[in-house]
């Protein structure tokens, strides 16, 4: 199908790298949500090959951190403590029960040993930047990476979209919201696309509580260079995060920055929109018909395991949660 939507338009390479550059524009504008960019990048990638395919994850990467650390710009540090408090406990269950499902899914599926711990790892944690991370640290192949990435990606675009409308249906707080898919949201990306649609406090408990889960990586990373006999290797700190505590220092103490936090978190969240642009440019059929179907049964059997019983927590234990 893919053959007959190309020969059809037949799109020279500059013309693609223009129509791209065009688009990615667009997602920049104050009109474009989060959820109709990453519709935008995935109608691209059926149309057209991805004309810069070897920058997108490398731009994808930056473009993220820097949103989040300005994201930071708008946030109080009491009020970020007092979230990451509150999610501390779900998030250290959550993790533990994810990696151990995750293990015993991927033994009974036969889902290829390190496919099936970054995938584990990657709904466990925070999506590509953990299977990234992690990925080094197990010698894994470029392929078994595309096949975990890919099926990561694949669920957060569904989540984008589902769960702001299942957490109206199911009538959650802001806080609420902002910890359940902070916990059961493979992506920073998407949590924070997902969080920015349900409110102000919701973003500022995501955004929080899903960082805090990012600082995972390098205790399960030494955790995997034992299990996978790689001790010496090197992996990625999530050092932005420091970054993000930084800026939320700065909005709580600093008057001037106070000021310029309107413009900066307006561009991170612009930011933001791209980057869920580039994600959903990448996710042309030819890269979902690659992860197969037992790496994407098991992605998604541990998605709806943390999806359902985390928000049966927020909703049964965390009912005083504003």
């Amino acid at each position: 199908m893919k053959r007959d939507i190309l020969s059809a338009f037949r799109f020279s390479a500059a013309s693609r790298k223009v129509i791209f550059i065009l688009l990615a524009i667009l997602c920049l504008m104050p009109f474009m949500s989060p959820p109709l960019a990453l519709v935008l990048g995935f109608v691209v990638a059926q149309i057209f090959e991805h004309p810069f395919p070897q920058l997108n994850q490398k731009a994808t990467d930056i473009l993220l951190k820097m949103s989040v650390v300005g994201l930071g710009f708008g946030m109080n540090i009491f009020s970020a403590m007092q979230a990451g408090r509150e999610g501390i406990l779900l998030t250290l269950v959550s993790i533990t029960a994810v990696l151990a499902l995750g293990a015993l899914a991927g033994r009974l599926m036969k889902v290829e040993r390190k496919v099936s711990f970054l995938i584990s790892a990657g709904t466990a944690i925070c999506g590509g930047s953990a299977i990234a991370a992690l990925s080094r640290v197990m010698r894994a192949g470029e392929k078994e990476i595309s096949v975990a990435l890919a099926t990561v990606f694949i669920l957060n675009s569904i989540a984008l979209f589902a769960f702001p409308s299942i957490g109206h249906a199911f009538q959650l707080s802001q806080t609420q919201f902002g910890l359940w898919c902070a916990i059961a949201i493979h992506d920073t990306s998407s949590v924070v696309g997902a969080a920015s649609q349900y409110g102000p406090l919701a973003l500022q408990v995501a955004t929080t509580v899903k960082l805090a889960r990012a600082l995972w990586i390098i205790p399960v990373a030494f955790g995997a260079g034992l299990v996978f006999k790689n001790k010496n290797a090197k992996m990625n700190i999530p050092y932005f995060i420091g970054l993000f505590v930084l800026a939320m220092v700065a909005n709580t103490y600093i008057p001037f920055a106070r000021s310029m936090a309107p413009y900066i978190v307006n561009a991170a969240k612009a930011g933001l929109t791209l980057t869920l642009f580039l994600i959903g440019s990448g996710l042309s059929m030819k890269t979902i018909r690659s992860v197969g179907v037992k790496p994407l049964l098991q992605g998604v059997l541990l998605w709806m395991v943390i999806s359902v019983i985390a928000l049966y927590a927020v909703m049964v234990l965390g009912k005083g949660l504003g």
